[in-house]
């Protein structure tokens, strides 16, 4: 083969090449939940470490003590971190699977779907968390079980906000297709710069701890803490979380059925797919 031949097959080549490419630029230009993707993730973790890092500089006495809080901490986020897929992820199988219209085809009432789906994420945070929270104790010396029914009421709080997450989510990508689905992951992370996992909420700055306490879980983790360092559960956080868990919950179930009708009447139900 002559070399103006073997050029013209690698500018071919190349030309094919860039086609794709410009082929997913565009995709990424015409979603923006995919282009929010790209800068989210290291902002949210830069967020969350730098204000570690800054509670750790002025407090490095609580340091000291604070290997079983972290762990707790970390075990109750996955909590909400997991029925928070448990809703979405589900849901999205089955779009995923083109099976969402045969399921509104069936008597099946969108509220039943939904109701179905909290029940399967309960399941599925269950097989996911125990383990770990099991696996803590010879690998680490920690039992968060020694909380008790501090563990059971913060381990249902999280529960019903990680389910709030996930029905709004479903809901969009229920009304707004697959460009959207991105958002299963990154609403839930949305949440914990503000929840103070692993920082009390006096560590973020005084604007930012107004937002932060309109959160269930940032209440719940200042009990934690509290239960974990001081032994004494506080009825004020679990109330404050409780009632905002409510509004919570109360606000997707009626986005859920709001983006359902709306989906409905577009057709967009029959559309959904991969």
């Amino acid at each position: 083969m002559s070399a103006p031949a073997r050029l013209s097959g690698l500018e071919a080549s190349i030309t094919r090449i860039g086609a794709v490419v410009m082929r997913y630029i565009l995709v990424m230009k015409g979603s923006w939940p995919r282009l929010a993707e790209l800068a989210y993730w290291p902002t949210v973790q830069m967020i969350i470490w730098g204000f570690v890092s800054n509670f750790f500089e002025t407090h490095s006495s609580w340091v000291a003590s604070a290997a079983g809080i972290l762990i707790g901490a970390v075990l109750l986020w996955d909590t909400l971190f997991r029925a928070n897929l448990g809703v979405s992820v589900s849901f999205l199988e089955e779009v995923w699977s083109r099976h969402l219209a045969n399921l509104f085809i069936s008597p099946l009432r969108p509220y039943e779907l939904a109701a179905a789906l909290v029940t399967t994420s309960f399941v599925r945070t269950l097989v996911g968390v125990l383990p770990a929270m099991a696996l803590a104790i010879p690998l680490y010396h920690f039992s968060i079980f020694e909380m008790g029914f501090a563990l059971v009421a913060y381990f249902s709080l999280l529960l019903i906000m990680g389910w709030s997450i996930g029905l709004f989510v479903s809901g969009v990508v229920m009304r707004y297709g697959l460009s959207a689905e991105s958002l299963a992951w990154l609403l839930v992370f949305a949440f914990a710069p503000l929840s103070c996992i692993y920082y009390p909420i006096d560590s973020l700055p005084e604007w930012v701890q107004w937002i932060a306490v309109m959160t269930p879980s940032a209440h719940v983790f200042e009990g934690m803490r509290a239960v974990l360092q001081e032994g004494v559960f506080h009825w004020d956080l679990f109330l404050k979380a409780l009632a905002l868990d409510m509004v919570y919950i109360c606000f997707a179930g009626l986005a859920f059925m709001g983006f359902f009708a709306a989906a409905r009447d577009r057709g967009l139900l029959l559309q959904q797919g991969e």
